[in-house]
């Protein structure tokens, strides 16, 4: 990857790739002398791209030099000054930083913006430095910045992103909320923080204040989200659920992060009706497109349960949404339709897994093998059996033992002996209480001589 992006301009990427040539090259204090003599001057364009790049942050002081160089030949925008501010804030270089800033107001009243500010506060709590970023917040208008809700919300963002500051953030929110008030996108900031460090008395309190303050708004998604997600993540599931009805109410409802984990909640639980409902709300009223994941959990739950039907329409509509349904999906219909005993409609299933070049796990196999066999369906066992070689589905031992047993039951000695054969050519070893049923079964017909042919390829007497 270049250090410098590609722009539309070919000639600019040159000129910003020669530039990070020398500055990755020389030394700082060479490096104004060394671009003067490169014979390439700088653009506005280029001098934003050579000071976005990892050189420059990873090299302040040569970052720096560019800087000054540049701007002797031209008028630098608010942009690339903010991008030197920066790179002197995350190389921790607070007093150049502190600089730059006092040059922007002499340059322009334009130049500073809240923007410069963010990226300060954003700098000190990198360095955990959480008093300055504060201090930080308290001079912007003594630089021409007036603080306002975006301003707010940049320094509670800021704050929330180290470990453990929720609280911190919260005490500069009740300081300064009384001056100026909060937006909808400064509870989403808390709520997020408070989801982060699992505190759901916290995001009781500002959920309810946000409600308050700036009322319901279906914009306010992540504020949702992050709410309803602490409840859940708190064992607080139940209480979540009444909140996502009141919501619905209002018309307010929450995103996809939400929605999955409560759908992994209610399935890990087997709650079968919550697990519904949460499903169609997400996708009639919220109008969201599941996952596969959500898919295969929703999926599971219902053939778990018995629902069956339900699961086959969740299947058919998968593709509809762009989803395609993979092997997980499949053996979890499978597994269900057999636990339920439902051994036509696997017979069937089965034929469309392999249509969908799906196959079934190994548990699947050998569990739908005794299933047909108790079902008086040794057809489907043994075109099971089939698939199970022809696609080499391991381990084979337990469908092998299966077969084997359905076979006898049903007196089939010529297929017993044939897929007996088979095991061995396959390296399966049948247990010895399935030898013996089969010696007695075999004694019992009259079919000793064959016996003895499967005995002999077995190494058994």
């Amino acid at each position: 990857m270049r250090d410098a992006e590609e722009g539309s301009d070919g000639e600019a990427s040159t000129r910003a790739e020669a530039f990070l040539e020398i500055l990755g090259r020389v030394q700082p204090g060479d490096v104004e002398a060394e671009l003067s003599a490169c014979g390439i001057g700088p653009t506005v364009e280029v001098a934003e791209q050579v000071l976005r790049s990892r050189i420059c942050y990873s090299r302040p002081k040569s970052a720096v030099r560019f800087f000054v160089w540049a701007e002797r030949s031209m008028k630098l925008t608010s942009y690339a000054w903010n991008l030197l501010v920066d790179i002197l804030g995350k190389a921790a270089m607070f007093e150049p930083m502190w600089d730059a800033v006092r040059s922007m107001m002499q340059e322009g009243p334009d130049l500073l913006t809240v923007v410069t500010f963010a990226s300060i506060f954003a700098s000190y709590i990198a360095h955990g430095k959480l008093k300055d970023a504060i201090r930080a917040f308290d001079v912007m208008e003594r630089h021409g910045v007036k603080p306002d809700a975006v301003a707010l919300n940049s320094l509670l963002s800021a704050i929330c992103r180290g470990e453990g500051l929720a609280q911190a953030a919260q005490d500069q929110f009740e300081r300064i909320k009384a001056t100026i008030a909060p937006d909808a996108d400064t509870f989403a900031i808390l709520l997020e923080a408070w989801e982060k460090e699992g505190n759901v008395q916290r995001a009781k309190s500002t959920f309810g204040e946000m409600v308050v303050r700036v009322g319901w708004d279906a914009r306010n998604m992540p504020a949702y989200d992050s709410f309803l997600s602490t409840l859940v993540c708190g064992d607080q599931f139940d209480e979540a659920l009444k909140f996502l009805h009141v919501m619905r109410t209002k018309g307010c409802l929450p995103g996809l992060k939400f929605f999955a984990r409560a759908i992994d909640v209610a399935v890990r639980k087997r709650d079968y009706v919550n697990s519904m409902a949460i499903w169609q709300m997400m996708v009639s009223d919220a109008s969201l497109i599941p996952n596969l994941a959500m898919y295969n959990a929703i999926i599971d739950l219902c053939c778990n349960t018995g629902n069956t039907d339900d699961a086959f329409r969740m299947l058919d509509e998968m593709p509809f949404n762009g989803i395609f349904a993979d092997s997980v999906t499949y053996n979890a219909i499978l597994e269900g339709l057999i636990k339920h005993n439902k051994a036509r409609e696997a017979e069937a299933f089965l034929v469309e897994m392999s249509k969908n070049e799906k196959l079934p796990s190994a548990t699947n196999c050998a569990a739908a093998i005794s299933m047909f066999s108790k079902e008086f369906n040794p057809s489907a066992a043994i075109d099971l059996w089939r698939c199970i070689v022809e696609h080499q589905i391991t381990p084979a031992d337990e469908s092998a033992r299966e077969l084997i047993v359905g076979l006898l039951d049903f007196g089939r000695f010529s297929e017993v002996k044939k897929y007996t054969d088979e095991m061995v050519d396959m390296g399966i070893e049948l247990p010895q209480s399935t030898i013996e049923n089969m010696k007695r079964i075999f004694d019992k017909a009259g079919r000793r001589h064959t016996y003895n042919h499967i005995a002999a390829r077995l190494n058994r007497c």
